[in-house]
């Protein structure tokens, strides 16, 4: 069976977009530009896309059931009031560490937002952690010793939580007790080769098969749940950031694109890397948790 083509749905010019989020109410998708500081929103039935200035470097957003977004960024947890512009800080659990900063993350089941810290400035050092910001806004360090924590999410029955570690080439899988929001038995699911690149955003499906963009890699991966690649599907990017399920039957997959660190040569050969694009697939997606706080 051929695989889908890719082809870009929006034209965003993005250094490192990344977080896609797909709002079913609606019907809109939300990602961010995690360099070109914004947040961004973009709207299926006029295709119009509204933007959000950011102050510093913005890893990673979710949905808020209180209405706006909340995310993580250079300095920690905030909340984004999609209608009046503002952005509430939460708290910076590493005022302590000013080398690292928010990464990706991504809301649970039980409304819960994930998120985790990187070393910016040394990618070999493990300084990262991955953080769980609760609906009463207390702040709790659930892993560390991580170098990217990136690409986070759920199996369909919530007993399993997947993480990649992208610098590391890594994906784990940790047993997951979604009712109290912890971790146990960390294993490793997948390990990248070279050539493949570096797992970076990660969605799973209804089917609870895992999907997997590669950074650096040309590629998205579909993995089974033994972790045995179902199917690979070629990309026109080679910074192919993270992917999530939208649309009215979830059936379409988003992916964003970077174009930040590509040469010359390979800007005149990737003239939409930067760009958002779809897939349509014959698989459903789940829809996307909204924090409670």
């Amino acid at each position: 069976m051929a695989e889908p083509a890719p082809r870009v749905v929006i034209t965003s010019h993005n250094q490192i977009g990344e977080s896609p989020v797909w709002s079913g109410s609606e019907n809109a998708l939300y990602w961010v530009d995690v360099e070109g500081r914004l947040i961004q929103r973009w709207l299926a039935h006029d295709q119009s896309i509204r933007r959000w200035e950011m102050e510093e470097p913005v890893g990673c957003i979710g949905l808020r059931k209180r209405g706006g977004l909340v995310g993580a960024n250079r300095t920690g947890f905030f909340f984004l009031d999609t209608v009046a512009g503002q952005i509430t800080p939460i708290c910076d659990p590493e005022a302590h560490l000013p080398d690292n900063r928010f990464n990706d993350g991504k809301v649970d089941r039980k409304g819960r937002f994930w998120a985790g810290t990187r070393n910016f400035r040394d990618h070999s050092k493990a300084t990262g952690a991955l953080y769980r910001l609760d609906p009463d806004l207390s702040v709790h360090r659930m892993e560390e010793g991580l170098r990217c924590p990136n690409g986070m999410a759920w199996s369909p029955d919530d007993r399993l939580m997947y993480m990649c570690d992208t610098w590391a080439r890594r994906i784990y899988v940790y047993e997951f007790d979604a009712d109290k929001g912890v971790l146990h038995k960390r294993r490793l699911f997948v390990e990248l080769s070279e050539d493949a690149g570096f797992p970076d955003g990660l969605t799973v499906d209804a089917e609870g098969f895992i999907w997997n963009a590669h950074y650096d890699g040309w590629r998205i991966t579909r993995y089974g749940p033994d972790g045995r690649v179902d199917r690979v599907i070629p990309m026109p990017v080679k910074h192919v950031t993270s992917l999530i399920f939208g649309g009215r039957e979830y059936r379409t997959v988003y992916v964003t694109s970077g174009y930040l660190r590509l040469g010359d040569e390979d800007l005149k050969s990737q003239p939409i890397a930067g760009h958002v694009l779809v897939i349509d697939v014959l698989m459903h997606g789940l829809p996307e948790p909204m924090f409670s706080g």
